[in-house]
């Protein structure tokens, strides 16, 4: 294995975007996620890549369209409120089949909100924030190791397939410090970009990037093609962790930092006599709806703690289609929720 270190979880995603090739970073500087730019500002000439802090979110999503359709590996980052504004220029990096890599370490919304943790740009990520018919993979780690891992494997997935790869955080996981196990070296995915606007020499006939379709018949071949794409990964790309839940009481679901909190709960329950499993989404789309459909019959109950208002809750209800009961417990503002209050919770459902 290669070196073992104890990092900050923002650092570890751009040091993990170096190693994994990426050699273009534009962002704007938002708490949380600041350092991730910061990191990027002070290693990226290192590596003789390219550094931008553009002059708004607008311009850096923008950027990456750009540098993406030149075929390179490219990232940028923010806090929701600039992922936000980075909308419509996702939507046409989508239309555009780009590959590119984002970083959302989520604070509290709506509005400014605050700089603690949240798990509110839910709904923003999987459902597609911008406008059109798109989806981004969006990947939610719960460790820095995870942080590191998984931001690898978004260039992959992002080249694989020509599509948008979000890595989504939350303040806990971007601030916090962990040691982490780099490898010697990065499975890095080789895949030929012949569709990339390189430059000629006039050799070829030139490459053409856009997400300009005027004529309605071939606008809707076209998002029928990324519909049949988007079908291929939701059958390949799936992740999702299961634990406890052959004859668990209930199964409660939760990603990200939550599902840390809820893996404590399970062994203060376990002492209670209570059996409590969880299925963690790793991917939140593609959403793991077989895990769901398994053990649909299995538990009283399924539990859904969340750091918002109740956003996951709702594919969790399309996923065990009726089956059994789905609950929702979660806080919001940057309040994080106690073993205990999940605890609790689950007592009260199974005591219904």
């Amino acid at each position: 294995m290669g070196e073992k270190l104890l990092m900050k979880g923002n650092e570890v995603i751009a040091e993990a975007a170096l190693r994994a090739g990426c050699r273009h970073y534009f962002g704007y500087p938002i708490t949380p996620q600041t350092e991730i730019a910061h990191y990027m500002a002070k290693k990226m000439p290192e590596y003789e890549g390219t550094f931008v802090q553009a002059e708004s979110e607008v311009a850096a999503i923008n950027m990456v369209y750009g540098a993406a359709s030149a075929g390179a590996r490219v990232l940028t980052s923010s806090s929701s409120p600039g992922i936000s504004l980075k909308q419509e220029g996702l939507s046409y990096i989508a239309g555009a089949e780009l590959p590119a890599v984002v970083v959302n370490i989520v604070r509290c919304g709506p509005g400014l909100g605050g700089i603690l943790p949240a798990q509110c740009d839910y709904f923003q990520a999987v459902k597609g924030g911008g406008h059109g018919d798109y989806k981004m993979v969006v990947l939610a780690p719960s460790s820095v190791q995870e942080l590191y891992e998984l931001t690898v494997e978004a260039f992959n997935i992002a080249d694989r397939y020509r599509i948008v790869s979000m890595i989504m955080g939350d303040g806990i996981l971007g601030q916090m410090m962990e040691a982490v196990e780099f490898k010697e070296k990065e499975n890095i995915e080789k895949i030929e970009k012949n569709w990339a606007a390189t430059g000629t020499q006039m050799k070829r006939e030139h490459n053409t990037v856009t997400s300009i379709y005027i004529e309605p018949e071939v606008l809707e071949k076209h998002n029928q093609r990324l519909q049949a794409k988007y079908s291929l990964i939701q059958e390949k790309e799936t992740r999702v962790e299961t634990y406890n839940c052959e004859d668990a009481d209930i199964i409660v679901t939760a990603f990200g930092t939550v599902a840390r909190i809820v893996k404590n709960v399970i062994k203060m329950a376990q002492k209670e006599g209570i059996k409590v499993g969880l299925i963690r989404p790793i991917t939140l789309w593609p959403f793991p709806v077989d895990e769901f459909e398994k053990y649909a019959d299995v538990p009283k109950a399924f539990l859904s703690v969340e750091l918002n208002a109740g956003q996951m809750v709702e594919d969790v209800k399309l996923a065990v289609n009726g089956k059994k009961p789905v609950h929702f417990y979660g806080r919001m503002g940057g309040m994080i929720p106690t073993q205990k209050e999940i605890l609790d919770k689950i007592k009260e459902i199974l005591n219904k």
